[in-house]
This record gives structure tokens, sequence and C-alpha cells, in this order.
């Protein structure tokens, strides 16, 4: 590897945060090198044929519903190098039992007359939040501090810090109303009974609503890709293949940014952090992890619900009163019978994901944190449920574990994909109170493990880099 000290920065790590805050240092006129572990840059937004040759899958994130909202993102000129958002009528689908399905779709006012009783509340709660949207979105996607428009984030809190399954049944009356607020809530990868996740179920409606959840055109890996290369156009450099175990692989850069988790921060600085701070590190709570199942199909799945073919994601699961069951188990160290399976269909937006005629998707699903329970069966079984003949369609799959998960990519520990747990106090202080900074000088956390915490924004690397070089 070469001596990075000809660079001013020196970036531990290709993944959206790693690659935006090089981006923020190159563009102040910083010399910036990029060392990533893999030989292929993009860290969750990596792509690759997991199952046969010519079915692109994404390796970890498929859909971006906080990509196209990111106001980093936006900044730049990634169209120029690339990257093509197709955003689809529907951001989500959620099946129920009978045939029917509660669709998220990008339009407000036709999401809440398919609600019924609820068409009202729906109108009034979630219209709110989605008029207030473009003066929220800058202070969600930001480190906890004075927001810059105080009363629309006032409006936005109070609902927030509600548990998901209290606030989805105090706003509504429906089961399906409730069913679509508890898919979106279950991204939090919490039980819905913690507090603070009506915030993940108020985002997902939000931003819905506002721009729609994106998938990539040619995978995500196009993201990566996009990134990297305005990075290069700013005079950055990328060096693959290149772990990072020491410090003194490091020596000469005057400022260190890292995008892993705060573990492998602490394990590469050593002896530099005091005890007390590396210990903080290495106790920061991880999530649950997940089991992903990546698909080749010979058609889309057939769902009961035809209209959920319309949307990228599918929220699988049926009521409330199951998700929360679902997602209540991993706290307990526990594999749900019945999980909620988050599945993405985005072949159905991106005929280059597969040979013509043919389909990929994934699902997956929430267990312990490192468990090697093998949930194939349940995860297909859920979907079977509302998709039957789902197995008939399957030509080929890949399974990865929470341990192969982490065996590619050092940052999910334990199949974590979340960058460490959504609790109120970790995702608002994470991982300690320093967030991005360190005790010392010029090292600096940019990773999912700081504040505004998962997803694929890049806003923790931009945040970080911009705190770094003030």
């Amino acid at each position: 590897m070469e001596n990075p000290s000809a660079h001013d920065v020196a970036v531990i790590g290709s993944g959206p945060n790693g690659l935006a805050a090089a981006i923020v240092a190159a563009q102040q006129g910083h010399s910036t090198v990029v060392y990533e572990a893999n030989q292929t840059i993009g860290g969750g937004l990596r792509s690759a044929e997991l199952t046969l040759p010519g079915f692109v899958h994404d390796v970890c994130s498929s859909v971006h519903p906080m990509g196209g909202a990111s106001p980093f993102f936006k900044s730049l000129p990634l169209a120029k190098h690339g990257l093509h958002w197709i955003t689809p009528a529907a951001a989500a689908a959620h099946p129920l039992d009978g045939g029917d399905a509660v669709m998220l779709w990008n339009d407000l006012e036709r999401t809440a007359d398919a609600l019924g009783a609820d068409r009202a509340s729906y109108r009034r709660r979630i219209g709110a939040l989605v008029r207030d949207w473009p003066r929220l979105e800058a202070d969600i996607l930001s480190p906890l501090g004075f927001p810059a428009h105080p009363v629309a984030y006032a409006r936005f809190g109070i609902q927030a810090l509600f548990p998901s399954q209290s606030y989805a049944n105090f706003a509504f009356t429906t089961a399906r109303a409730r069913a679509l607020f508890a898919g979106c809530a279950a991204h939090s990868v919490l039980p819905l009974t913690s507090a603070g996740t009506a915030a993940f179920g108020l985002v997902f409606f939000g931003v819905a609503h506002a721009s729609g959840w994106p998938v990539a055109r040619g995978g995500s890996q196009s993201i990566a890709n996009a990134l990297a290369a305005h990075f290069k156009s700013l005079g950055g450099e990328i060096v693959t293949g290149a772990p990072i175990s020491s410090y003194e692989q490091l020596r000469g850069a005057e400022i260190l940014m890292f995008d892993t988790a705060p573990a492998a921060m602490a394990r590469v600085m050593g002896d530099r952090f005091p005890q007390w701070y590396a210990q903080k590190l290495n106790r920061f709570p991880r999530g649950p992890g997940v089991f992903k199942i990546d698909w080749a199909l010979n058609a889309p799945i057939p769902w009961t619900a035809r209209e959920c073919l319309e949307a990228s994601t599918v929220h699988v699961g049926g009521t409330i009163e199951e998700i929360a069951a679902a997602e209540a188990a991993p706290s307990r160290g526990e594999c749900a019978e019945k999980p909620f399976v988050l599945v993405t269909q985005p072949s159905l937006f991106d005929s280059s994901r597969a040979p013509a005629g043919q389909h990929t998707a994934w699902g997956y699903c929430h267990v312990p944190n490192g468990s090697t329970v093998d949930m194939q069966v349940r995860i297909e079984a859920q979907i079977e449920r509302f998709a039957p003949g789902f197995r008939d369609t399957i030509i080929a799959r890949a399974v990865q574990t929470p341990a192969t998960l982490q065996a590619s990519n050092a940052n999910l520990i334990g199949g974590d994909i979340g960058g460490g747990s959504n609790d109120l106090m970790s995702l608002l202080f994470r991982p300690t109170w320093r967030t991005y900074s360190t005790p010392v000088p010029g090292v600096h956390l940019c990773s999912a493990s700081t504040p505004p915490g998962g997803g694929i924004h890049g806003m923790c690397g931009y945040h970080a880099a911009a705190r770094a070089l003030k």
C-alpha cells in the first residue's frame, strides 16, 4: 500500500458515507485518499451476480428512500457520472390475507382514498407531514441540535417519540392503515413497542409522498460508482484491496475518517485511544442481524394482490399484531416463526437486472445478532402465503446469514446492517456523545454508527467531514 503521507485526508472504507466524506474533503481542496479492504468499492451499495450469470443482485440495499431525498446527494452531479434513479408509482405494498393489499402510493391522495374510514386521519396527519417535509428533510438527516425550522420539527418530534404500535393504534382505526404504518416502522429493526419507532414510520411515509422510494438503474453499485467518479474528478484517489489493520499504515495523514464500525476504529487506533473511550466504542450496542435470500426468478413474484407488482418494496407480515410479534422476537434472542419479511423486486422496473423475461428479488427478516438459525423455509413460506406459486418461480437462490454478511463486509457485525442499535439514545448519541469526533485530534468516525444513522444517504459522512475540516 502506498504511503498515505502524501495526502491530507485518509478515509477508511468506501461505503456511501466514506465516499461522501472524501468528496467533502476533496471539494475543499484537500488531497484525499480512500482505502477499501475489498476489491470492489461501495460497502452496502455493492451489486454482484450472486445466483446465475446475467442476474444482478444488490448485496445489501436495493431501494433507497433516503438516497433520493439526501440533500448531499442532490447537491452532486451524479447523473453526469451515470446514476439514474427509477421511481415506481408506489413506494411500498403491504399484502393482507384474502387477496387484499394496502398500498403506499407516491400520491398522498391516492393512498388516503384507499384507507376507508382512515382517509381523513391520513390526509390530516400525513398531509401535514408532507407539507412540512421540505423544512424537515435536512433537520431529520442531521445530528441532534437546534433545528433550522423549529416549529415544523416540533410538530414532527412530538409524534415521532411514540412507540409505533401505540401511534398507529391511536392515529388509525382500520387494520389496513395500521398494517401499512407498521410495515414502515419495522425498518427501525426494533420492537414496535419501543419509544421513538414512530419516527421511522413517519419518515418513510413522508419521503414516499415527497420523492418516492427509488432504485438505481443497473444496481446499487451504480450509486457507489457515480460517487467514486465524482470524487476522482476532484482529484481524489481510491485504493482497493487495502485492508487497514494498524494506525501505522495511516501515519502521515493529518485527518483520518473511519467509515467503519466503532470497534473496528478502536482496533486500528490501538492504545492511541484512551482505554475508557475504546471501551465505549466496543460496547456500542449492535442491532439485530438479518437473514437474507437473493432469488433468480423465471417470472415476477405471483402476488395474489396484483397491485403489489407496482411497488419496488413489499412488506410481508400481515397485520400490525403479527408484525409486532415478529419484531419483538429478536430482542428476546428468538427467531419469529412467522417473520416480517422485507422484499424488494427491482427488476420489475429495471430490465438490466436480469435476462429478458426473468427477474431478481430479495427478501430478509430480522434475527438476533449473530444468529445461526436457518430462516429460508420461514421466509419463503411467508411470501408463498401472499403469493401462492412463488417457490415455483425460483430458479436459483443465494442465502446470506449474519455470518456471511459480516464476512463480506466487516461493518455488518453479526448481520447488523444499520450500524448499531436504533434505540432512542443510541440513535441520537451514536456511538458516544462525541458523535463524529474522538479524543485524538484529527481522527473522526463517519459511518452509519454516527448520526443520522443507517440508510443510503451519505449524510453521516457529510456531517463528519464538515466538522473535521471546519
